[in-house]
Protein backbone atom coordinates (compact mmCIF):
# COMPACT_ATOMS: atom_id res chain seq x y z
CA UNK A 1 0.00 0.00 0.00
CA UNK A 2 1.20 3.49 -0.84
CA UNK A 3 0.96 6.00 2.04
CA UNK A 4 1.06 9.80 1.85
CA UNK A 5 2.82 11.58 4.74
CA UNK A 6 2.58 15.37 5.14
CA UNK A 7 3.75 17.98 7.64
CA UNK A 8 7.23 16.49 7.82
CA UNK A 9 9.97 18.75 9.17
CA UNK A 10 12.14 20.12 6.37
CA UNK A 11 15.11 18.33 7.91
CA UNK A 12 13.53 14.87 7.42
CA UNK A 13 15.06 12.58 4.80
CA UNK A 14 14.21 9.17 3.30
CA UNK A 15 15.86 7.27 6.16
CA UNK A 16 13.93 9.23 8.80
CA UNK A 17 10.68 8.44 7.01
CA UNK A 18 11.59 4.75 6.80
CA UNK A 19 12.40 4.67 10.53
CA UNK A 20 9.01 6.18 11.44
CA UNK A 21 7.17 3.35 9.66
CA UNK A 22 9.42 0.32 10.24
CA UNK A 23 7.97 -0.49 13.70
CA UNK A 24 4.67 -1.26 11.93
CA UNK A 25 6.01 -3.67 9.29
CA UNK A 26 8.15 -4.05 6.20
CA UNK A 27 8.78 -0.79 4.37
CA UNK A 28 9.54 -1.42 0.71
CA UNK A 29 10.28 2.24 -0.06
CA UNK A 30 10.29 5.64 1.63
CA UNK A 31 10.76 8.87 -0.29
CA UNK A 32 10.71 12.48 0.90
CA UNK A 33 9.88 14.81 -1.99
CA UNK A 34 12.47 17.53 -2.60
CA UNK A 35 12.20 20.90 -4.29
CA UNK A 36 14.94 20.87 -6.92
CA UNK A 37 15.19 24.66 -7.08
CA UNK A 38 15.67 25.13 -3.33
CA UNK A 39 17.35 21.78 -2.69
CA UNK A 40 15.23 21.11 0.39
CA UNK A 41 12.29 18.96 1.41
CA UNK A 42 8.80 20.03 0.40
CA UNK A 43 7.55 18.68 3.74
CA UNK A 44 5.83 15.57 2.42
CA UNK A 45 6.67 12.12 1.16
CA UNK A 46 5.45 8.63 0.36
CA UNK A 47 5.95 5.27 2.03
CA UNK A 48 5.24 1.91 0.41
CA UNK A 49 4.49 -1.01 2.73
CA UNK A 50 4.26 -4.64 1.63
CA UNK A 51 1.41 -5.66 3.97
CA UNK A 52 -1.87 -3.77 3.68
CA UNK A 53 -2.93 -4.61 7.26
CA UNK A 54 0.38 -3.27 8.61
CA UNK A 55 -0.03 -0.16 6.44
CA UNK A 56 -3.56 0.48 7.75
CA UNK A 57 -2.28 0.06 11.31
CA UNK A 58 0.55 2.52 10.65
CA UNK A 59 -1.90 5.04 9.20
CA UNK A 60 -4.24 4.84 12.19
CA UNK A 61 -1.39 5.02 14.72
CA UNK A 62 0.70 7.73 13.04
CA UNK A 63 -1.96 10.13 11.74
CA UNK A 64 -2.05 13.17 14.06
CA UNK A 65 0.98 11.87 15.96
CA UNK A 66 3.91 14.24 16.50
CA UNK A 67 7.33 13.95 14.87
CA UNK A 68 9.98 16.51 15.83
CA UNK A 69 7.27 18.81 17.13
CA UNK A 70 5.09 18.62 14.02
CA UNK A 71 1.69 16.88 13.80
CA UNK A 72 1.89 14.34 10.97
CA UNK A 73 -0.82 13.86 8.37
CA UNK A 74 -0.78 10.19 7.32
CA UNK A 75 -3.28 8.68 4.89
CA UNK A 76 -3.55 6.28 2.00
CA UNK A 77 -2.09 7.89 -1.11
CA UNK A 78 -4.52 8.69 -3.89
CA UNK A 79 -3.79 7.77 -7.48
CA UNK A 80 -2.06 10.57 -9.32
CA UNK A 81 -4.35 12.14 -11.95
CA UNK A 82 -3.28 11.85 -15.55
CA UNK A 83 -1.39 14.91 -16.71
CA UNK A 84 -2.30 16.37 -20.06
CA UNK A 85 0.48 17.17 -22.45
CA UNK A 86 1.20 20.88 -22.68
CA UNK A 87 1.72 22.35 -26.10
CA UNK A 88 3.30 25.76 -26.46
Amino acid sequence: MNIFVASLPFSADDQDLREIFEPFGEVTSAKVIFDRDRNRSKGFGFVEMADNAAAQNAISELNDSTYEGRPLVVKEAEDRPQRTERRY
